[in-house]
């Protein structure tokens, strides 16, 4: 069964949703539902929303939620489950989430659902994204271990069997679905072949730049991330827009949490895994780099 549901969480999302519309509308295999829940947007989103679900109300559901007041990275959880809930009495195989500013390929869901069923192992899945940065679409640095959180497509049986997103405070909530998924025995996988456009990048709706560096460096010592690894990422996506300054910028966020000593909001089991992970992939770069060196 290849049915699927998709659940997207929109905050004044204007410019773009209407984009993902036309994408999700337009794809050659359609979800049996796109959920999407206006959390408390105070733009056009809940509107233009409303057009689109006139236009294909058998394929779009509209959900308008009240959002509290201030910050908080628990509202993306909180609208997504709501999202899920009126999904419930749907048959379907796959569960995904998708962010209000991602253009796709027509075909893009019925590729990702064919590398499923070529690996019943597979829990997540995703294409490789390009983020509109200055004007130009960038492909993001993303280890083919990792599927960005706008894109992740997941097995119900292994969205579930995780628990599903954490509510955490510091956010993270993909990069812990999916260390818990691998941790579970899952493939998690970004297929580079596969293409995806996000409109604009992730953290930075409201938020400068540099802000939400450092707020990544803080989000990644939350989930547990250690100290070494951290500190190569930082170098391997130095040239990243923008460019050295980002890298200082998330390694100043990381190193304030770890000198306050903010808790890591990840069961110790998890991290544990996530550590051994890491030291792995530390291990197999030092031995790639020293064969390289060999005359």
């Amino acid at each position: 069964m290849q049915n699927y549901v998709l659940i997207t969480p929109a905050h004044n999302e204007e410019l773009f949703v209407e984009q993902t519309f036309l994408s999700i509308s337009r794809q050659t295999v359609p979800p049996v539902r796109w959920i999407v829940v206006n959390d408390g947007s105070t733009d056009q989103t809940g509107k233009i929303l409303e057009r689109c679900r006139a236009q294909r109300p058998e394929m779009v559901e509209v959900i308008h939620l009240k959002r509290p007041d201030g910050r908080d990275f628990g509202n993306k959880v909180r609208a997504f489950n709501a999202g899920l809930a009126r999904a419930e009495g749907l048959k379907y195989a796959f569960i995904g989430n998708l962010d209000a500013d991602i253009s796709l390929q027509p075909e893009y869901y019925e590729r990702i659902l064919a590398e499923f069923g070529n690996d019943a192992g597979l829990g997540i899945a995703g294409g490789m994204v390009s983020s509109c940065i200055d004007g130009k679409f960038v492909r993001q640095d993303v280890s083919l271990d990792s599927v960005a959180g706008a894109v992740q497509l997941f097995r119900r049986a292994c969205f579930e069997g995780i628990g599903g997103y954490l509510a955490l405070p510091n956010g993270g909530i993909d990069a812990a679905a999916e260390i818990m998924a691998r941790k579970s025995g899952w493939k998690v996988s970004t297929f580079p072949e596969i293409s995806v456009l996000e409109h604009r990048r992730t953290g930075t709706a409201t938020t400068h730049p540099l802000v939400a560096r450092i707020r990544e460096g803080r989000r990644l010592h939350s989930l547990g991330y250690g100290f070494v690894f951290f500190t190569m990422r930082c170098v391997r996506r130095s040239m990243e827009q923008p460019r050295l300054i980002g890298s200082i910028a998330a390694f100043c966020g990381y190193l304030g949490a770890l000198v306050k000593r903010d808790p890591i909001t990840l069961p110790p089991d998890v991290v544990a895994y996530l550590r051994r992970e890491q030291r792995g992939k530390l291990i197999r770069a030092l031995r790639q780099a020293a064969s390289i060196d060999r005359p």
